[in-house]
């Protein structure tokens, strides 16, 4: 029996097979510090959110960033936004932008200097 993964690797297939191995949803445009709510609607045309979109959507119940949400999911950015995508075209979810403030951006800055 050949193995698709060794036990170093981890589970290589699984973000892909969450996302049904897609690459683009709506959700590609969304950037770092966009902010995520959900919306209250409950899903409709027979969509049902899968475990992981379950999981988005108790996280965002307040407020979430798509880093914040990609980070607590433990999931690459990409399937992140797919995820993110196929929520926000159910209205389940909705999207702002927070405004960048000049104390962050110094912030940011200050950061990435100490990298």
């Amino acid at each position: 029996m050949t193995l698709w993964m060794d036990e170093e690797a981890g589970p290589i297939v699984r973000p892909y097979a969450l996302i049904g191995g897609r690459t683009r949803s709506s959700g590609d445009t969304l950037d770092l510090i966009a902010m995520i709510t959900a919306t209250g609607v409950a899903p409709s045309n027979g969509f049902v959110p899968g475990p992981e979109q379950e999981r988005i959507l108790s996280l965002v119940s307040g407020i979430a960033s798509v880093a914040d949400v990609a980070s607590e999911l433990d999931l690459p950015l990409g399937v992140v936004r797919v995820l993110l995508g196929d929520l926000q075209d159910h209205k389940l979810i909705s999207i702002g932008h927070a405004p960048a403030s000049e104390h962050l951006l110094k912030e940011v800055i200050n950061g990435l200097r100490a990298l």
